[in-house]
């Protein structure tokens, strides 16, 4: 029997208006589904942030089906989140089709804009010039109560993943020229951060001052992955896979022996990930 059985009054399609109409109609408080009516703003964060992650999973690993499966995940999320803000009167999915789209045109004018503009080019600094009318545009919008910091750095989201957090925070403050001009200072640095943790690890009752330390250790890594124009996720989830695939190897020799993890010791656990490691 076919996925899309004769009893549904629906059919899949190509029109974006058809997944807007299935949302509403999941959200009907009669109709509709009950999880997907008791769900909120709040409720499906986990599950926008999941999509994300997914559709890089699969952009990694070069499957181009999982891609537009994913893709569509993700998507169906911004819907979501567009469904509840039409609810609420706020903005609806049009709103949201137009706010990027002006977007768009107003941050590329070497693309869309006058023929002087796309004969110049895009000029230096012009991006986050666009980017601070913005933000004031916003902070109108929003009203003389919004008390959204305005600092240099406010602007980059703190719920960001940490790694990421710290690599846009630096590019920022890079942008006025807080940086360092030479990549060994970042390697002194790095080396000077590792002799301040040892001193703390030396010490009892030091908690505080290791993990003030250890943060040290991680943002100046990401500095020195951001110098070598290294994005620090992607090299941490390259590290990760390596691990997982080193492990499994060690898995597998011990069960080929007929033993398990538990019943080998820590030096020929050490053995058989040199070996993995070749």
């Amino acid at each position: 029997m076919s996925l899309h059985d004769s009893y549904r009054d629906l059919e899949p399609s190509k029109d974006i208006t058809r997944l807007l109409e299935i949302m509403t109609r999941l959200r009907d408080p009669k109709t509709g589904c009950s999880w997907d009516v008791k769900q909120t703003f709040q409720s499906i964060i986990p599950y926008t942030i999941e999509e994300a992650y997914e559709v890089k999973d699969a952009i990694e690993r070069d499957d181009m089906v999982d891609l537009c499966d994913e893709l569509g995940d993700l998507l169906l999320q911004v819907v979501y989140h567009a469904e509840m803000a039409s609810e609420r009167g706020a903005f609806d999915f049009s709103d949201v089709v137009h706010s990027i789209t002006a977007k768009m045109l107003r941050r590329h004018p070497h693309v869309f804009g006058t023929q002087e503009q796309k004969q110049q080019g895009l000029q230096s600094g012009e991006w986050d010039r666009i980017k601070q009318l913005e933000r004031a545009e916003k902070k109108s919008l929003k009203g003389s109560e919004d008390e959204t910091p305005q600092g240099l750095l406010d602007q980059v989201p703190a719920t960001l993943p940490a790694l990421t957090h710290a690599l846009k925070l630096q590019k920022r403050a890079a942008t006025v020229g807080f940086d360092w001009d030479n990549i060994d200072l970042v390697f002194d640095k790095l080396r000077e951060e590792f002799d301040e943790l040892k001193v703390e690890c030396a010490k009892e009752d030091a908690k505080d001052k290791q993990l003030d330390e250890l943060g040290d250790i991680l943002f100046v890594a990401v500095n020195l992955a951001r110098h070598l124009k290294i994005d620090p996720e992607s090299a941490l989830s390259s590290t990760n896979q390596k691990f997982i695939k080193r492990f499994h190897y060690l898995e597998d020799a011990l069960n080929a022996k007929g033993r398990n993890l538990q019943e080998a010791s820590l030096e020929e656990m050490e053995a058989l990930w040199q070996k993995a490691k070749e």
